[in-house]
């Protein structure tokens, strides 16, 4: 039976520790960071994210500033506001939430960013930093999973690691992420043929499809380590993964619940990733 790595413990841990460090940011530098967060429309899983956000970074010591605007926004007013943040010398981490409305192209907005203040990790320039292997902030649900492997102790180089879900938000940088830690890696994607047989070469196993319990115990090698990144809402109001919990949990050596898994280690990287920010801004003296 598998051991559960607890995602919420782990965020504990980070998020303490980010405590720690902004306190001595703040005693020896001066500087307070400061995160931005805009939420354009009423979608209502995006309102609960964001007021999560906005807790953590309250609790980090963070200043943290909210931007709730109304779905009608052009996508013009919209990068007038994220300029106004790219210049503000108080805020060194902005996170436009998504999805934005239909008439908002998010490429767009995202390039809008300074990439020293995308601390999200979409920008281009920070995809093209973890591409080739440069310095730059880090997609948060990726980096979180790394965190997740590393806090319990799991080897990533020279294992095999499957991935199910090729997005740009988890299954390609999570790829990347791991290639650069130096594991072998595949992309397991919808056309992929006898997805079961690639899923069973897996030392690490990676479902990110967004398909309810879709990677079934079957697909599991045995003593693999699990990591489920889907969080799905079934008809009867029940939260579930992108994997079949109990029977992945037979044959795995560790797996991550949902919830509590990878989840809450979203926010605790958005968390780093804002620190990180305000520290090489204080020292670039920008």
């Amino acid at each position: 039976m598998a051991e559960v790595i607890d995602g919420n413990r782990i965020a504990r841990e980070v998020r303490a520790e980010v405590r720690a460090q902004t306190l001595e940011l703040k005693e020896k530098r001066g500087i307070t960071p400061g995160l931005a967060v805009v939420l354009v429309g009423e979608d209502p899983a995006s309102k609960i994210y964001v007021g999560h956000k906005e807790k953590a970074a309250a609790e980090a010591g963070f200043l943290s500033r909210e931007y709730r605007l109304p779905a009608e926004t052009t996508e013009g007013s919209l990068r007038e506001i994220v300029a106004g943040l790219n210049a503000s010398p108080e805020i060194h981490g902005i996170l436009v939430q998504l999805p934005l409305p239909k008439h908002i192209n998010p490429d767009v907005v995202i390039e809008t960013i300074d990439p020293r203040k995308d601390v999200d990790g979409f920008h281009p320039v920070n995809i093209g930093g973890l591409f080739t292997g440069r310095p730059g902030h880090r997609a948060c649900t990726p980096l979180g999973v790394i965190e997740l492997l590393d806090r319990s102790g799991i080897a990533i180089e020279g294992k095999e690691a499957v991935i199910v879900g090729r997005s740009n938000i988890v299954g390609k940088p999570l790829a990347l992420m791991l290639l650069n830690r130096h594991a072998t890696v595949t992309i397991c994607h919808t056309r992929t043929r006898d997805l079961a047989a690639v899923a069973r070469r897996a030392d690490i196993l990676v479902a990110a499809a967004g398909r309810a319990e879709m990677v079934r115990g079957d697909m599991v090698k045995e003593g693999a380590v699990v990591i489920d990144v889907g969080i799905n809402r079934k008809a009867d109001g029940k939260l579930v993964g992108d994997v079949a919990f109990a029977e992945a949990a037979a044959r795995a050596s560790y797996i991550t619940p949902v919830p509590g898994g990878v989840g809450p280690m979203t926010i605790a990287m958005l968390l780093r990733n804002t620190l990180s920010a305000a520290s090489l801004w204080g020292e670039a003296g920008a």
